[in-house]
């Protein structure tokens, strides 16, 4: 068995607009370091296109409705004041995160594959229920946890979220749902200003790492081997998700954290070793922000040759 890498041409097709950070070039950097001889066994596959159903495990049927209503057949329309936009090419992008997430599942399901990384974007964790925000629109990583439990037929499901933002979306959308679990490592004070430590879910589901501006990694690594990976094994999930967000990284320009390469790959690692006491090793990632093209490559590499075991 192997690492799969899904991705699709169409999420280079939403175009936020030439000055947004959440730009097609970032996904160009991400696959043009992970076609490099160090990944050449990763096996590729094509990300199918997701349902309105598969949507519907997270969002409110009139929130997915009206999505595709505005999706528009040229330009632009802003969803939440300027910071969230669909181009003519947007529907179909976010549909195929949705499609590569919950293809990702089914594969390391069947066994198929060891574990999937999801090459799509934009970005999704800021979603909730029924809001598109924070350059996200469908929250893929969400999807996927929840099609792990119904299609699959699995009882706890977690997803961890090492993006430099609060994945507000993901917490709303499990906050009430015990045999969900969301755990988050992110600076604070930042976008969106959730994520205190005090926000614990129905049944301390939820599991807050706050990190101030200018975190490094020392400090990084003592939270998340204290405080989320114990609560991550109490919890026992029958499968992993993974909200890649490499924006903590130091060259990060719309955040304020110091994360080298290096702690990219050492957190995968912590949280693979999680899998495989846990759940079979079951882990699909999927890729959040990230807006420094050599700080995205250079954080992708180290946590994908970890999910390869490199």
């Amino acid at each position: 068995m192997s690492t799969f890498v899904y991705t699709h041409a169409a999420c280079f097709k939403h175009e936020p607009g030439p000055s947004h950070p959440e730009s097609p070039a970032r996904l160009k950097a991400v696959l043009e370091v992970l076609e490099a001889p160090p990944f050449k066994d990763l096996e590729w596959r094509e990300a199918p296109m997701g349902t309105r159903m598969q949507a519907m495990l997270v969002h409110d049927q009139d929130f997915v409705d009206s999505i595709a209503d505005l999706a528009p057949a040229s330009g632009r329309v802003a969803l939440d004041g300027g910071d969230t936009v669909m181009s003519a090419g947007s529907w179909d992008a976010v549909m195929r995160c949705i499609g590569a997430a919950c293809a990702g599942v089914d594969a390391v399901m069947a066994g198929e594959a060891d574990n999937v990384f999801c090459a799509t974007r934009p970005c999704g964790h800021h979603a909730e229920p029924d809001r598109a925000m924070g350059f996200c629109i469908f929250n893929q990583a969400a999807i996927a946890a929840v099609h792990a439990l119904q299609a699959h037929g699995l009882e706890r499901v977690a997803v961890v979220d090492f993006d430099v933002h609060h994945g507000n979306g993901t917490q709303a959308a499990f906050y009430a749902r015990p045999e969900l679990f969301y755990a988050s490592s992110h600076q604070s004070p930042l976008y969106p200003g959730t994520g205190d430590r005090s926000e614990h879910g129905v049944a301390n589901n939820i599991v807050n790492v706050p990190l101030p501006p200018g975190c490094g990694s020392d400090l990084f690594r003592a939270r998340i081997e204290a405080d989320m990976l114990p609560a991550l094994r109490a919890f026992k999930p029958d499968f992993l998700i993974i909200s890649a967000g490499f924006d903590a990284h130091r060259l990060d320009p719309l955040a304020g954290m110091n994360l080298e390469d290096d702690d990219f790959g050492w957190v995968t690692a912590q949280l693979m070793a999680v899998a495989d006491q846990q759940c079979a090793g079951r882990i699909v990632s999927i890729l959040e922000g990230g807006y420094s093209g050599e700080g995205l490559a250079g954080g992708t590499a180290a946590h994908v040759k970890a999910l390869m075991r490199g």
